[in-house]
């Protein structure tokens, strides 16, 4: 199978100093000036739905805690099971929970475009 290795590729010319921003050191690329209103928009569903998976984790962890250690009835096949779905609800719900409040509160690196809208 014949193959060209003897391609002369020459480079396009650029003119790099024509967007040169001097106060943040580098070129200026106008993508990152953009900032639609979606990032300001407050996905109140979502925030419902994390507020909720976070108090029913809670709440099964709790029964969890109280099966396990015998402070409640039941048996350890059903804390174990209570334990396990508590720790998948209420992990989502903390997450996206913690998401809102700094979003909210206005804290560096956190917006609320970072949490899925339903």
């Amino acid at each position: 199978m014949a193959s060209r290795r003897n391609v002369g590729y020459s480079r396009l010319p650029a003119d790099e100093d024509e967007d040169y921003d001097e106060r943040m050191g580098r070129k200026y690329d106008p993508r990152f000036d953009y900032t639609p209103r979606n990032f300001d928009k407050v996905p109140w569903k979502s925030i419902a739905l994390a507020l909720f998976l976070l108090l029913l984790g809670s709440l099964l962890l709790f029964l969890s805690i109280f099966i396990l250690t015998g402070h409640m009835g039941g048996e350890k096949s059903q804390g174990y099971g209570l334990l396990v779905l508590g720790i998948l609800t209420f992990l989502p719900g903390f997450y996206e929970t913690r998401i809102a409040y700094y979003s909210w509160r206005g804290a560096e690196g956190y917006r609320f475009a970072s949490i899925p809208d339903y």
